[in-house]
């Protein structure tokens, strides 16, 4: 191997893991706030608390989307033993979820702006279908939640 050449280590599992249990806990506290802000969000009428609680959410999906990435970094040259197998493929699956979540909230979003201005009768159908589809995606990140947590219940 020439000198000038640095070879890169893999990284390691308990590192990849540790990335896995905060991506958890940022999936459990995205759809803990979201499903608050569904509850809520029936029973208000005071602005200031909507935005607020829109506000939370947001910040719980970034830090989602920011912990997949950095998943999707350090685990993409993980080598897992056997010992690992279980926990790897519930981390998989949550980032699976995780990311099959931001891109339907993404989608929902622009939707709804796109339409905001103005719209046909058929086009809220779309958006309702698109916001039907977000709803599925969030449920799906909690079942991942749910499967990795009962591998690793210390992560919350």
């Amino acid at each position: 191997m020439p000198k000038n050449r640095t070879q890169i280590a893999e990284p390691s599992i308990d590192g990849v893991r540790e990335i896995a249990d905060a991506m958890c806990r940022a999936a459990h506290e995205c759809y803990q706030q979201h499903s608050r802000s569904a509850r809520i969000a029936s029973k208000t009428t005071i602005d200031g608390e909507t935005k607020g609680l829109e506000r939370l959410c947001a910040v719980c999906d970034e830090t989602l989307q920011t912990l997949v990435a950095e998943y999707e970094r350090t685990a993409a040259d993980a080598r897992p033993d056997a010992d690992d197998e279980e926990w790897w493929h519930c981390a998989n699956a949550l980032w699976l979820a995780s990311r099959e979540y931001a891109r339907r909230h993404k989608i929902c979003g622009g939707q709804t702006r796109r339409l905001a201005a103005h719209h046909a009768p058929s086009e809220l159908e779309t958006l309702h279908l698109e916001f039907e589809l977000e709803a599925s995606a969030l449920l799906a990140l909690k079942q991942s939640c749910d499967a990795y947590r009962r591998v690793r219940p210390q992560v919350l």
